[in-house]
């Protein structure tokens, strides 16, 4: 089994910062990709950021240069921290993984159960 715990959400004002924290645990033998999903109300789920198991990033036009993506592969736990806060940035944010598991060949995706975080005017 595997469980992926988000942290950090809550509620700031505009021009503040949240970081974001999500670890991943059970039987994992590696964590390949890792990903910020982002669900505003009344709105579908879309990519915020992703990291590769080396580092390599990709963003949403939307954040660049605002948010960093980061992970830390000894702890199986990746991190976003969001700068300049926008009251469009309002929403639930989902941790995503693709976990292989231990004693299993292929990868499993997996998400977190979500965290709110709200930005105020």
């Amino acid at each position: 089994q595997v469980q992926l715990v988000e942290s950090g959400g809550g509620l700031v004002q505009a021009g503040g910062s949240l970081r974001l924290s999500c670890a991943a645990s059970g039987s994992i033998s590696r964590v390949d990709n890792m990903a910020w999903y982002r669900q505003a109300p009344g709105k579908q789920r879309d990519l915020v950021a992703r990291i590769g198991s080396a580092g390599s990033t990709n963003y949403a036009d939307s954040v660049k240069g605002r948010f960093t993506i980061s992970r830390v592969n000894a702890k199986n736990t990746v991190y976003l921290q969001m700068n300049s806060l926008k009251p469009e940035d309002t929403g639930v944010y989902y941790c995503n993984a693709d976990v292989v598991r231990s004693g299993s060949y292929g990868s499993y995706n997996y998400w977190g159960q979500g965290t709110q975080v709200t930005v105020s005017s």
